[in-house]
């Protein structure tokens, strides 16, 4: 079977060289040398109706011309496969040369053509050559599937030629214009022949291209087939001697648990013999005192629901020594789905036990990790919130400007594409959706039009840059206002389409959606439609999977992991939707994208008007105490306060928050965590411990986590706001703080 196999793939590997761009280059050198003689055969007799209806010398001259052409192309193509051996970097330069060789030879029969059409007398020197040039270009046309820069230069010379012939028949013979309506009504009935021919020749080698491969893939399937039963006879029959020679006990059982076969390995591992098992349980058998009664009723249960189970057991030898036993069920079924027998696959694993101290240590040393981790997790999130915040901060208070329609829509998309890094920031830090392993959403009011045309905007200036369009239809006929989790809605469009157009070269992307009413909300659909390179269908199915794409060179033509669509249908789903893909090879694709939406009462307005909500909250008189190491967040609470008749002092670290608040008793302090010197914890414990009328102490941080929040109610914080913090959060929180006495037991702590 190997040897039928490796044959086939033999003959596969030839098929698919043969027409492949070399071989088929080579099988066009070679058939057109090789029919040679055959060809001159219609030269010949070109040749002799010139004698006939013209004379001698002119068709001497014509199978000169014709022979002519011929000769040179043929010698130049019987190099055609030497050269592509020797060195088959040459394909394309002698594809070229060969499309070169065959437009002149075309031109060597155009020339007799219009030989004959100039030179024979009446009529008939017309049909003559109409039918000479038809008869040469259904040759030209037969190469077509092989070479077909050299077919097209053949036709395109003999319909040019033909062309030029008609035009200066009605220049000299203007006076008979039915007569050469005919013949061009016959001259266009011999080229629609031809075409129909082509068509016919291109289209059956097409046909015939596919079944020989399907054939061939179909013959291998087959030796596949055939060599996996034959491996499967070979395996059971190993089988039989692997279970009596394993180092670990096999036991075979009825259904009803009765042992009807161990091996030998059983024997020396329990004491018991076959004999001695044979009719018995195994619970029975090699139970005792301090077996554990839940996992023996859980081997019970796996069997008397007749599935795979897998168990850490202590049993008893015969001499009633202790072992303990790692065990592996599995059930035996028929053709009809019945259970014959359970087979137990059980190895001594008592030895292993003696090393639990280790695995306590290791476990304990794993755990250390795990907290050098969360260190170094919290670390990164406040270097990365930091920035964060003077990145969201700048563009909220740019918002607040006049600016024209195109600024504002830039700095809308900053803030979109802020808000998106934020949130797949806390994603990534969160460990609790790590530990859990899944998503949760978070569903919000939003615009649906909003949330489509954000990503657009971000996503346009890439496409604009490859030269490709990108349109969004059927935004007129979306719904105002939905309740759902857009950042997640977002981050699947912007793989899919992002995708889109990494993968489409020429042409563009068109972005359809629609959104049908639901029983409880909305099914939005939306079709991303690219003119892209194409998935082939044997591979449609591998883009769902990660680190996959469609095929082996994509990577290394487009980059990427391959991640992005897994994890956009795995949102997708999670959405109560999913997504599907239909493509033609190097025609494009369309992925349909489905979620679930959820109506809502609630308006938002749209992202053009920014509305400023904090005017009315009035923070005159206090004083308020900053005490933050980076200078762009201590700028941006300065321009965020600018506007309110209160007195803003900064620290740069907790000893000088400390010392500002001993000598101006500020009514506010907002105190970074993580500052030099003494951090923020400190410096709140030691400002609680000043005999002086104690400040409201608000956490500005870009800490986030539980455990941060718990240590600044600890150090005696009041409140706590999480980088990167919003303008109309930081004010509402002095707000709610100004004017009022601290009272520990009424502190005001936010979601952050």
């Amino acid at each position: 079977m190997k040897t039928e196999l490796s044959d086939i793939d033999s003959r596969l590997a030839e098929f698919d060289r043969r027409y492949s761009p070399p071989g088929l280059l080579i099988r066009y050198a070679t058939g057109r040398v090789k029919h040679f003689l055959s060809r001159q055969i219609l030269t010949l007799s070109g040749a002799l109706t010139l004698v006939a209806l013209v004379s001698p010398a002119v068709g001497a001259l014509a199978v000169t011309l014709a022979l002519l052409g011929e000769i040179l192309d043929c010698l130049f193509l019987r190099t055609v496969p030497a050269r592509l051996e020797k060195d088959p970097g040459q394909l394309r330069r002698l594809q070229v040369l060969t499309t070169c060789s065959a437009v002149f030879q075309g031109a060597t029969i155009a020339c007799c053509v219009a030989i004959g059409w100039l030179t024979a007398p009446g009529d008939a020197g017309m049909f003559f050559s109409l039918a000479y040039a038809t008869g040469a270009s259904i040759n030209a046309g037969i190469v077509l599937p092989f070479h077909k820069g050299a077919a097209l230069g053949r036709l395109a010379v003999y319909g040019l030629t033909v062309c030029a012939l008609f035009v200066t028949e009605v220049w000299h013979e203007g006076d008979h214009p039915m007569d050469l309506s005919y013949n061009v009504l016959g001259g266009l009935m011999m080229a629609y022949m031809v075409v129909v021919f082509i068509s016919y020749v291109v289209s059956g080698h097409r046909r015939e291209y596919r079944n020989s491969r399907n054939l061939l893939h179909q013959g291998r399937e087959l030796a596949l087939t055939n060599l996996s039963l034959e491996e499967q006879q070979r395996e059971a029959r190993n089988l039989s001697w692997v279970a009596k020679g394993a180092h670990d006990s096999v036991i075979m059982s009825t259904p009803e648990g009765e042992i009807i076969w161990t091996n030998e390995t059983f024997t020396r591992t329990t004491g018991y013999s076959a004999a001695e098992a044979r009719g018995k349980r195994p619970a029975d058998l090699l139970n005792g005192p301090e077996t554990s009664e839940e996992t023996s009723q859980a081997i019970a249960r796996a069997v008397q629901e007749q599935r795979s189970y897998r168990a850490e057991i202590l049993n008893y030898t015969k001499d009633g020594r202790k072992i303990w036993i790692e065990t592996h069920l599995a059930p035996v079924f028929d053709d009809d789905g019945k259970m014959e027998m359970v087979i137990a696959i059980e190895r001594d694993i008592t030895a292993s036990k003696t090393h639990e101290m280790e695995l306590a240590k290791a476990k304990q040393a794993a755990e250390q990790g795990e907290k050098t981790k969360s260190r170094f997790l919290a670390t990164m999130s406040h270097e990365i919130r930091t920035p964060m915040n003077g990145i969201m901060g700048m563009a909220d208070l740019l918002a607040e400007e006049g600016l024209s329609h195109e600024s504002r829509l830039c700095v809308d998309t900053i803030r979109d594409s802020a808000e998106t890094l934020l949130t797949i920031i806390n994603d990534i830090l969160d460990f609790s959706k790590l530990d859990a392993g899944h998503m949760q959403l978070s569903p919000v009011p939003f615009r649906l039009v909003d949330c489509i045309q954000g990503v657009l905007n971000l996503l346009t200036p890439q496409a604009a840059t490859k030269g490709l369009y990108l349109r969004f239809q059927g935004a007129d006929t979306l719904p105002d206002t939905v309740l759902g989790d857009d950042t997640r809605l977002r981050q699947i469009l912007m793989n899919v389409i992002g995708n889109a157009i990494k993968f489409t070269e020429e042409g563009g992307i068109c972005v359809v959606a629609e959104c049908a009413t639901t029983g409880d909300g909305y099914a939005l659909t939306i079709d991303v439609i690219d003119t892209g390179i194409g998935i082939p269908p044997e591979r449609v199915g591998q883009v769902f999977k990660q680190f996959s794409q469609a095929e082996a060179d994509t990577t290394r033509r487009f980059g990427g992991t391959g991640l992005g669509l897994a994890i956009s249908l795995s949102l997708a789903r999670i959405m109560g939707g999913g997504i599907e893909v239909t493509s033609e090879l190097n025609k494009g694709s369309r992925f349909r994208i489905t979620v679930a939406l959820e109506s809502t009462s609630e308006t938002i307005l749209p992202n053009q008007q920014t509305i400023d909500v904090t005017s009315n909250i009035d923070l005159d008189g206090i004083t308020v105490l900053l005490a933050e190491d980076n200078r762009t967040n201590r700028l941006l609470i300065e321009k965020y306060t600018k506007n309110h008749n209160m007195t803003l002092l900064m620290a740069q670290n907790g000893a000088e928050a400390v010392d500002l608040t001993r000598t101006h008793r500020p009514d506010i302090v907002l105190m970074d965590m993580a500052m030099p010197v003494m951090d923020g914890l400190e410096a709140s414990r030691q400002i609680r411990a000043l005999d002086l009328p104690q400040p409201h102490i608000v956490a500005l941080t870009a800490n986030a986590y539980a455990s941060d929040r718990a240590a600044c109610r600890e150090a005696g914080m009041d409140g706590f706001l999480s980088k990167p913090v919003r303008k109309q959060k930081l004010l509402q929180e002095l707000a709610a703080f100004c004017g009022q006495p601290r009272d520990p037991a009424q502190s005001h702590w936010t979601p952050g």
